[in-house]
């Protein structure tokens, strides 16, 4: 039996490229860049920090800004391009440092309460060593030539698929293996892997179980946005985490349904969902066309839909300038070029991510992943959700206008039942965003949710027997004369 540690079901990711992070578009990073920053991500309450690949980057075919052909060997390439004559997937990009540096860039996380997490991508460039080691891993042409990744429309002809059936599939699973155990050494216990559904389900059975039979505490994160039947294969298969369809889930109803497939159906049991708003490679449509008001109702959904979530950075920054439109995709795409962000752009929503990170850790809720129950708000547009501990020691409740274009307006109906308040007894709810105490009274609470405003999040403290409130100052607050009455008829007085 393997038993996950608590970062595995409790976890905020933040995702960047390393080599962006000297903040100038004309230098390459270097670990020593990366260390700064580690404090502006913790900041904002994320524990984990994940690199997409970190390895030397070949130049045949190299891409290129915005994916073009032709690029020149003073563009950066693709680092999903693995593999150069100074090495390939144990070795480090020369230009981010050497490996003594990345071990003193772990330490230096680790002293900020954050954990590395690396992209684990079972491909090559066709400089990688393995194309000339190993000519017999790779699918081949008649003419002897080896294919190039393809995924129509989409053509990689910087990258090289391995072929995980050929005749010496033994020795190349071995060498994988061998690939995790020494990031591993150098101590790295997270990993995102990449196109996991492009190789054998038996592979990675084998693998995960190999790894984590001498380090149980390894985290495996699957990356395959596939079809479900594949999807939910990889979770059984042993990964602990699972990319999920929430990046393109919008609406009430298919909110609804997917998140109640994933929490309180047989998937629970076995998926652990991850979600990510956005990726590298997926700027969706919502946020490009809902602006900011739409970056604010994803970071709502995305920390308390799940116990795991993550974001790629830019994110924070309301990044949503498309290649084209009807693509999801970045333009200046910052798999091809380095960037240098602008890390207070005005209206970005740092305090909101902060904010909400905060919450998660402040409430056990928010830190489980199958707690989830949704209930009845009488608005289209409007979601209404609850996570509550099994001893109902900690109750969260969630409202979030999905529309980033419009207020709209809902009753909501509160299970005081499952709360222990009486039907006709007057409660109170500390409202998490603002810091404000909501005075209400029955179930049903008519509230107004704008673009601006476009979500609320209210602890309900339990009632003892005898109709006291658990760990309540109501009765300080009751007395307070600054409250001030709103359109639902409740009262709100700030917290002390």
């Amino acid at each position: 039996m393997q038993v996950d540690r608590v970062r595995a079901r409790f976890a905020a990711w933040y995702e960047i490229f390393p080599r962006s992070m000297s903040d100038d578009p004309n230098r390459h990073g270097t670990w020593d860049d990366v260390i700064p920053k580690m404090p502006y991500v913790r900041e904002m309450g994320f524990d984990v920090l994940y690199f997409p690949p970190i390895h030397p980057i070949g130049l045949a075919h190299r891409k290129g800004k915005n994916n073009t052909l032709g690029a020149g060997p003073d563009q950066p390439g693709s680092p999903y391009a693995i593999g150069s004559p100074e090495g390939g997937h144990t070795a480090i990009h020369p230009e981010l440092g050497s490996l003594e540096e990345f071990r003193r860039m772990v330490a230096a996380a680790h002293e900020h309460g954050l954990e590395i997490a690396l992209d684990f991508a079972i491909q090559v460039s066709p400089d990688h060593p393995y194309a000339t080691a190993h000519p017999d891993w790779f699918y081949v042409r008649p003419d002897g030539t080896i294919k190039y990744a393809e995924n129509p429309p989409k053509k990689y002809q910087d990258i090289y698929p391995l072929n995980f059936y050929g005749k010496t599939w033994e020795a190349q699973w071995r060498e994988w293996r061998d690939v995790i155990a020494f990031w591993v050494e150098q101590g790295v216990k997270i990993f995102r892997v990449d196109n996991p559904h492009t190789k054998p389900v038996q592979f990675w059975e084998w693998m995960i179980r190999d790894i984590q039979r001498d380090h149980p505490e390894v985290i495996f994160l699957s990356e395959a946005f596939t079809r479900p039947k594949m999807m939910r294969v990889l979770a059984k298969a042993g990964f602990t985490q699972s990319y999920t369809y929430f990046t393109w889930r919008n609406h009430k109803q298919e909110l609804t349904e997917y998140f109640e497939e994933l929490t309180q159906g047989p998937m629970k049991e076995y998926f652990r969902g991850n979600l990510f708003p956005n990726t590298p490679d997926i700027l969706p449509f919502f946020l490009q066309e809902g602006g900011r008001a739409a970056f604010m109702v994803r970071a709502v959904l995305a920390t308390t839909l799940s116990s795991v979530y993550g974001i790629y950075s830019g994110f924070e920054l309301c990044e949503n300038t498309p290649l084209a439109p009807g693509k999801e995709e970045y333009l200046n795409s910052e798999k091809y070029e380095i960037k240098a962000w602008d890390w207070e752009r005005p209206g970005n929503i740092r305090p909101l991510i902060t904010r909400l990170n905060r919450i998660r850790r402040e409430h056990a809720a928010l830190q489980e992943y199958d707690s989830l129950r949704f209930h009845h708000a009488d608005d289209e547009h409007i979601l209404f959700y609850c996570k509550m501990l099994p001893d109902r020691g900690d109750a969260v409740f969630v409202a979030v206008n999905l529309d980033p274009h419009g207020a709209h307006q809902a009753t909501l109906h509160f299970p005081l039942d499952q709360l222990g308040i009486g039907w006709g007894d007057s409660w109170e709810a500390d409202e998490l965003l603002d810091g404000y105490t909501w005075y209400w009274h029955g179930p049903s609470q008519r509230i107004t949710l704008s673009p601006e405003t476009p979500a609320r999040i209210w602890r309900v403290p339990l009632r003892r027997p005898g109709g006291y409130r658990e760990e309540s100052l109501a009765g300080e607050l009751a007395a307070q004369t600054n409250a001030v009455t709103l359109e639902s008829g409740a009262d709100r007085s700030p917290q002390p």
